[in-house]
Parts: structure tokens; C-alpha cells; sequence
């Protein structure tokens, strides 16, 4: 992390906490990974299920189906079958309220899709556009972060990582907070979340979405069977993206709990402020 700081008090210090590379990347990926998200789901829509194999026409149940059916009354109820089990889902998934207001049978709700009202075809191009955005800053990401030495100098965890990684852990669940000089430095669960992240769950994602294309499954024959084929290769992109979203979560959560501004501030305009005992 960068080092340049000022007093600012006498227990406290103001330093650039991120350079300004990292937090441009930043909050590029926060925008395409939002789009994509919403986007995916405008797409899943299309088809709300989800098989293991090449093909969903085998007659095998799906793994998992979000659908509608019709109660006593004659009203759409959401019903969501994962594992062969049924989930009463309406308002959520199944029946949601459409981009008018009214009970409408559809996979996930509108106001998480983009666009709101079904529209495949648009949803199409802002996905594969912000897949590429993706991309690229990620490219762009790992260049910098070898180049700079970030990689190397923050994210890599060393020796005194591993043999307090049962001691950070407890301190997660006891939401005990570094402080001092400690908070100046990611711990070792937060450097093993951010190396999952960015050299596993990213490119997988992006491989399976890829694995899905026709053209590249033409290309260059039998590749996406190393996965089960194309209808896993679906599956496989979805649940990897609900566990980038998982992790979205626990990092803004981490974030609220540990110094919401003073982080979110930090990731605007590089200033953290440390207070204090720095020498604890």
C-alpha cells in the first residue's frame, strides 16, 4: 500500500491508503459487475432453469426451476423447485411485481433486472458489452498489480500471515478489529478472500460465460465438455456468480462494521485516517 502520510492530531495520521490505478479499477468492476449481474438475470429469465449436462432436453428434472402456478383461486403463485423440493416464492421469484406495477409471472423480480421490463435482446448487449469491460480492467488489474508490486507487497500472504491465521480468524468472529499499525495491512483472510476472487472466481465466471457461446464451442470442439457441457457450464456460471455476490456482501458488511466513511473515503481519494496507538 502507498506510504505517504501526514499527522493529523496527536494520535492520529492521514495516509494514501489505495493508489489511484486501484481505485479507478475499483470501482470499474463495481459498475460492470453490477450491470452484468442485473443483466444475467434479465438473461436467465429467459429460460429460469437450470440443468447439469449438454443439453436440457434430456428429460432430467432441473437442478434447479423458478416458475408460477395457478392456487384454488385462479392467482399465480412463484413457486422455485430447487432439488426436486418446492418453494413458495411469489413476490420474489416466480410472481413478481412487472415493470407496471402488476403480478407478473417471470424468474427473478424487475427491479433487480436490466432492463426492468423482459426484454432479452437488450439485455444481450449490455451484458456481453460490460463482459468485455470486465475483462479488459481485469487485464489491466493484474498487470498493474505485478508491475507496482501489490500483488507481491499486499495481497500475497507471508509467513506471520499463515501462523496467525487461526488468531484472525477468531478475531472475525468475535468482531475484534485490528488497530494501529495492524490496520495498515490487509489480514489473512482478507488476502485469501481478495486472491479467491480475483485469480478463481473471475476468470471462471468469464470462462463459463464463454463456454456457453456457440461460436467458441465451434471453434474449438469438445472443450466445454470438460465441464459436463454447455448446460453446466450455465449452471456453473451462475452459482459462481452468486458467490462473487456473496462476497460482495460480506466485503460491504466488513466494510460497515469496521469503518464504513473512513474506508469508503479511502477508496474515493486514497486519504485513510489512523488513529489511535500506531505502535499497538
Amino acid at each position: 500500500m502507498p506510504t505517504s502520510e501526514q499527522a493529523d492530531g496527536a494520535d492520529t495520521i492521514v495516509y494514501r491508503r489505495h493508489a489511484w490505478p486501484i481505485r479507478l479499477m475499483h470501482w470499474i468492476n463495481v459498475v460492470a459487475f453490477a450491470v452484468l449481474l442485473m443483466s444475467g438475470l434479465q438473461i436467465f429469465n429467459a429460460f429460469p432453469a437450470l440443468h447439469w449436462g449438454k443439453s436440457s432436453y434430456t428429460g432430467e428434472a432441473p437442478l434447479l426451476r423458478i416458475g408460477a402456478r395457478l392456487d384454488a383461486d385462479g392467482k399465480a403463485v412463484g413457486v422455485t423447485r430447487i432439488f426436486g423440493r418446492d418453494f413458495e416464492t411469489t413476490g420474489v421469484l416466480g410472481v413478481s411485481a412487472g415493470a407496471d406495477g402488476a403480478p407478473t409471472v417471470r424468474g427473478f423480480p424487475a427491479w433487480i433486472t436490466l432492463p426492468g421490463e423482459q426484454w432479452l435482446a437488450m439485455a444481450r448487449r449490455w451484458h456481453l458489452f460490460f463482459a468485455w469491460v470486465l475483462v479488459v480492467n481485469g487485464l489491466l488489474y493484474l498487470g498493474y498489480t505485478l508491475a507496482s508490486g501489490h500483488l507481491a507487497r499486499d495481497l500475497l500472504p507471508d509467513r506471520a500471515d499463515w501462523r496467525g491465521f487461526g488468531q484472525s480468524l477468531k478475531d472475525h468472529l468475535l468482531f475484534r478489529r485490528p488497530a494501529g499499525e495492524a490496520e495498515r495491512r490487509y489480514n489473512v483472510l482478507q488476502k485469501l478472500a481478495y486472491l479467491a476472487v480475483i485469480f478463481v472466481l473471475f476468470p471462471l465466471v468469464v470462462v463459463m460465460g464463454l463456454a456457453m457461446s456457440p461460436a467458441l464451442n465451434a471453434l474449438l470442439p469438445g472443450w466445454v465438455d470438460v465441464v459436463g457441457g454447455r448446460q453446466s457450464a450455465r449452471t456453473l456460471h451462475f452459482v459462481l456468480a452468486w458467490m462473487l455476490v456473496a462476497f460482495v456482501f460480506i466485503h460491504v458488511f466488513e466494510l460497515v462494521v469496521s469503518g464504513f466513511w473512513n474506508k469508503l473515503r479511502a477508496m474515493v481519494t486514497g486519504r485513510y485516517r489512523l488513529e489511535g496507538d500506531r505502535d499497538a
